[in-house]
């Protein structure tokens, strides 16, 4: 189970989540929406273990996260940001096999994996010995997947990976992530501002505001069965500035 209990996070007088009792639904895709600042990146980063809540749990694969366990539940988890936060001084394949190579993980099964996941990710395998520089931003997106991948780690979790490129080059890795998240079978949580897009992914929608959950469901529930009105707001904001589903 991956889940939050009664987690709340405070920055000074800002209260960046509210109290909030979520489970995520196992081998399945969540995607997290809502207003800028409305705390999906913080349930993210809270997963993470990047951020400490200041109330409540976050539960990992049935083990509450904390200090003590912080290092071996990190290894069951994959985090891609935005710009893919790759290390600018190693290679593609120096990205990739950080962890793995930290935790001595045999030669011939780095290799191995790394040419399996080039392959899931159509990263063609000259690249990997470029840098992040001499890459293209989808491509610098794709060696950020294998990396989080690298340790076939249970949860994935992704924060807008596709929001800083260019329209076609964020269309086409669209496609080619919903075919890696269904053929991996493993429990993904991603953010995302773009409603669509969220339809698109996602199994189960979180429609989030001022730092609490506000609907979940799917995109036609949000449509035709909106419980309060900034449901509808936020829909009909949404449109006209999306791509249609591929």
């Amino acid at each position: 189970m991956i889940a939050v209990e009664n987690v709340s996070k405070r920055y000074s007088e800002t209260v960046a989540l509210a109290p909030l009792t979520f489970a995520f639904r196992p081998q399945a895709t969540t995607v997290l929406i809502g207003p800028s600042g409305c705390g999906k990146s913080t349930v993210l980063r809270l997963l993470a273990g990047l951020v400490i809540p200041d109330t409540g749990r976050v539960i990992i694969n049935d083990v509450e996260l904390t200090d003590a366990n912080f290092s071996g539940l990190r290894q069951q988890m994959g985090y891609v940001i935005q710009d893919g936060g790759l290390f600018p001084h190693l290679t593609a394949r120096d990205n990739v096999t950080l962890l793995a190579r930290y935790l001595r993980q045999g030669n011939v099964a780095m290799k191995q994996r790394v040419a399996s996941l080039a392959e899931l990710v159509r990263l063609p395998a000259a690249f990997l010995d470029r840098y992040p520089q001499q890459l293209s931003g989808g491509q610098r997106q794709r060696v950020a997947l294998m990396r989080a991948l690298m340790l076939d780690p249970p949860l994935l979790l992704l924060d807008e990976p596709l929001g800083a490129l260019d329209p076609i080059t964020r269309y086409a890795l669209q496609g080619e992530l919903k075919t890696i998240f269904s053929q991996l079978n493993k429990t993904v949580v991603l953010v995302t501002h773009d409603l669509h897009e969220a339809a698109y992914f996602a199994d189960q929608i979180v429609l989030m505001r001022d730092g609490q959950v506000i609907q979940t469901g799917r995109t036609e529930d949000f449509q035709d069965r909106p419980i309060v009105p900034f449901v509808t707001e936020f829909v009909m904001a949404q449109r006209g500035h999306v791509p249609s589903a591929h």
